[in-house]
């Protein structure tokens, strides 16, 4: 079948990475992006399926392995040629449609799950995703074993689909994995909210960016931690608008973050650190700067989540060992517990998020993939042109 997929090529990559100063269509052009023609997946036993794709949507993880940035980390964790894709809403064979919880684990590798009800990314070993009856990979989109959204179909294990409703509208469906990191995210800041000591003002929270991830942060922060006064540094128009309407309370200038949380916290400037701080921030970016800027800005013995996938950066930690900070990645989703003492999957309250929202708000833009030159580029500028998320669109007759 024809679809986009990404083969092992350092010159590719190397190439990607020079070309990505340019433009994100030079970097896609001279990269390891191919569109062509790829075998098609196999299904793999009981309880797998074919999904075909409707939308797919292009996240920052796409996009940093597309222009050469990805880091060597992942070499051992996704196996090559992969199609791209892990943001889908889709349907099955018999018409079914399906929203796609894309982490490849114990079920869909024919392990044991964890423990009863699981969802894919539970577990505290993660030995399975590189073992099993499937190549290496994290995730759908990664992994040359089940192919991805990027092409017109894909397959998926029955632990990874979750079925939704006919109201349901793809391009709202498309979005509910990345609510679903968000609200992942925002489930992190919990335990440290709940340790808030200061009866004179509400537990504030810092969200760093207000791209795709952000927002959804900010959305489940308002919906799971309603008493949370939540401050966001938003660049442009659109990101702030959307971040007023998902809940945050205060919006600023990414530069004004430090100055609007320390007015929210009542506390002073010491160097180039608050000597309070938000209690927690959450950095939706994952650069050297916003991490140093998360640092600076958090209370001691305050909580910093990583979302924003990091790569490689350059950051000095030692306010983070004086002020006793908690540094926390946040990489997907799986089974959360809840202030209520409740446990949920993260995708059921995904669903239930992007629907009381109607997140197709921030669909911005769809492409079918023989244009992917154009969408790519979209979705690297989306922000500067007022856009959100950017899908490939492989609906019957497009």
């Amino acid at each position: 079948m024809k679809a986009l997929f990404i083969d092992r090529s350092v010159a590719r990559l190397g190439a990607a990475r020079i070309a990505a100063g340019w433009s994100a269509s030079a970097a896609t052009r001279l990269g390891p992006l191919t569109y062509g023609e790829i075998d098609e997946p196999e299904l793999h036993g009981d309880g797998w399926h074919r999904v075909h794709t409707r939308l797919s949507g292009i996240c920052g993880s796409d996009l940093s392995m597309i222009e050469g940035h990805a880091s060597t980390y992942f070499d051992e964790w996704v196996s090559f040629p992969f199609v791209p894709g892990h943001e889908v809403v889709g349907q099955l064979d018999d018409g079914t449609r399906v929203v796609l919880e894309p982490v490849l684990g114990h079920e869909a590798r024919g392990l044991p799950a964890p423990f009863d009800g699981a969802a894919p990314g539970d577990g505290d070993d993660y030995a399975h995703l590189a073992t099993g009856a499937l190549e290496p990979g994290i995730q759908t989109g990664f992994c040359c074993s089940t192919g991805g959204g990027w092409a017109p179909w894909f397959v998926a294990h029955d632990s990874q689909l979750h079925r939704i409703p006919d109201d349901m509208p793809d391009e709202r469906a498309v979005l509910v994995e990345p609510v679903a990191g968000g609200v992942h995210a925002a489930l992190l800041a919990a335990p440290t909210v709940a340790h808030h000591a200061d009866d004179s003002r509400p537990p504030v929270v810092a969200v760093i960016g207000a791209g795709t991830m952000g927002l959804t942060t900010i959305a489940g922060l308002r919906r799971y931690l309603p008493d949370v006064r939540i401050v966001v540094g938003a660049r442009h128009p659109h990101q702030k608008s959307l971040a007023r309407q998902f809940g945050a309370d205060v919006v600023v200038e990414p530069d004004g973050l430090a100055r609007a949380v320390r007015r929210a916290v009542g506390c002073h400037v010491i160097g180039d650190y608050l000597s309070s701080g938000a209690d927690v921030t959450i950095d939706a970016v994952g650069t050297s700067a916003t991490l140093t800027e998360a640092l600076h800005m958090t209370r001691p013995r305050g909580r910093v989540i990583m979302l924003g996938m990091p790569a490689s950066v350059t950051v000095d930690l030692t306010g983070l060992w004086h002020r006793e900070t908690e540094l926390k990645g946040a990489y997907t989703y799986g089974t959360e517990s809840l202030p209520d003492g409740s446990q949920r999957r993260t995708f059921e309250l995904a669903i239930d998020t992007a629907n009381d929202l109607r997140v197709e708000q921030m669909f911005s833009a769809a492409y079918p993939l023989a244009d992917h030159l154009d969408a790519i580029a979209h979705a690297a500028e989306a922000g500067r042109r007022g856009a959100t998320k950017i899908c490939f669109e492989v609906r019957e007759g497009i």
